[in-house]
C-alpha cells in the first residue's frame, strides 16, 4: 500500500517522503484483475470470511495491518548457482482505520471532499509489487471499502513509481511479511521487530560538549559489491542535551577502501524542520581517515559484516 498520507500521521519522526524511488528502471508489473473482482466479491458479500483469511502484523492508534499468505506469489526469478532466486513478489494487504487514521488517509488522497465523515472509510486493501534485491515496493492497485464491506474507492495502476522500504515507511511490516513467506522464512519480520534491530556505530562528544550518536538500521544492511548499503539514523546534540540536528540518511560504504557517501536522506533542526538533503548530495566518495575518530565507524560496519555474512548477501544473485 502506497500510502501517501504516512508523512501526516504522526507514526514518526520522518514522512513517508523520505521513500527513495529505485534508481532502477522499474518493471511492469502484472496486475491480477481476477484475483481482484473475486476478492472484492467475497470481501463484500463474506464479511465473517475475510476476517479468516488475513494475517495481522501490527497495530497503532491509527491501523492495523494484514496480510493474505495465500495471495503472496513469485511472479520472477533468475537462475542462479544456488538455484532460482524470487526478484519480484506479488501480494495483496489490508488496512483498518480508526476514525483519525480514515480522515489522514482520505486527506493525504486528496478524497476529504468526497467523503466529508472519515467514519466512512473502514478498511482498505491494496496488490503490492515487491523486488526484494533492493527493498521496493509498488502499489499496483487499492481500494477503499466502507464497514459493509462496499468499495467506495478504487485505483489501480501498473506504472506506480517503486518506494524504497525503511523504518519510515508505511508498507515495511507488508514487505516483511511477504518476503518471509516468499522465501518461507522469518528473518525479515524477526529483524524488523528486533530489539537490537538499530547498530550503534559511531558515538562521540567533542571538547565543547555536542555529541553525536549515529545508529544504523540493520534490517536495511546489505552488500552491494564492495559497498554496504543500508539507512542510518544521526542525532547531534549540544552540551544542554537539546538535539540540534538530526540526519536521516541511504548511505554507501565502501568497506576495503573506508571510503562513504550518502544516497538520498533528510535532516531536521529545530528552526528548518526536515528538510530534502537532495541538493547537497554530490554523489563523492569521502575517506574516512584510518587516523581518525571516526574510523571506528568503519570498523563497527566491518565486524558486522563478518559476523552477519548471510544476512548482507540475502537475495543474491551472484
Amino acid at each position: 500500500m502506497n500510502k501517501r498520507m504516512y508523512n501526516l500521521a504522526g507514526l514518526g519522526l520522518l514522512a513517508g517522503s523520505l521513500l527513495m524511488v529505485n534508481a532502477q528502471p522499474a518493471m511492469a508489473a502484472h496486475i491480477d484483475f481476477s484475483y481482484q473482482q473475486a476478492a472484492a466479491s467475497e470481501l463484500s458479500t463474506q464479511a465473517d470470511l475475510k476476517e479468516q483469511q488475513w494475517y495481522w502484523l501490527a497495530s497503532d492508534d491509527n491501523y492495523s495491518k494484514y496480510f493474505d499468505p495465500e495471495s503472496v506469489v513469485v511472479t520472477r526469478t533468475v537462475e542462479t548457482a544456488h538455484g532460482k532466486v524470487p526478484t519480484e513478489i506479488q501480494v495483496w494487504t489490508k488496512t483498518t482505520y480508526s476514525y483519525g487514521g480514515a480522515k489522514d488517509t482520505l486527506a493525504a488522497y486528496g478524497l476529504s471532499d468526497k467523503f466529508p465523515d472519515a467514519s466512512k472509510l473502514n478498511f482498505s486493501t491494496a496488490q503490492l509489487v515487491i523486488r526484494p534485491q533492493f527493498r521496493t515496493v509498488q502499489c499496483v492497485a487499492e481500494h477503499f471499502y466502507d464497514a459493509s464491506g462496499e468499495v467506495i474507492w478504487s485505483e489501480a495502476n501498473a506504472a506506480a513509481k517503486e518506494k524504497e522500504v525503511n523504518s519510515q515507511n508505511f508498507n515495511e511490516d507488508f514487505y516483511a511479511a511477504a518476503v518471509d513467506q516468499a522465501f518461507h522464512q522469518s528473518r525479515e519480520m524477526e529483524r524488523v521487530n528486533a530489539k537490537n534491530r538499530w547498530l550503534t556505530v559511531f558515538d562521540s562528544t567533542s571538547p565543547d560538549g555536542v555529541y553525536t550518536h549515529t545508529k544504523v538500521d540493520t534490517s536495511t544492511v546489505r552488500m552491494q559489491g564492495s559497498n554496504l548499503v543500508f539507512w542510518q539514523w544521526q542525532e547531534i546534540k549540544d552540551s544542554a542535551g537539546q538535539v540540534m540536528e538530526i540526519k536521516f540518511l541511504k548511505m554507501a560504504v565502501n568497506l576495503p577502501q573506508a571510503t562513504e557517501k550518502a544516497i538520498a536522506g533528510q535532516y531536521w533542526t529545530p528552526n528548518g524542520g526536515w528538510q530534502s538533503l537532495e541538493a547537497a548530495i554530490d554523489g563523492q566518495y569521502r575517506m574516512v581517515s584510518r587516523n581518525s575518530e571516526e574510523y571506528r565507524y568503519i570498523l563497527e560496519l566491518r565486524n558486522y559484516v563478518e559476523n552477519h555474512s548471510a544476512w548482507v548477501h540475502r537475495y543474491g544473485l551472484e
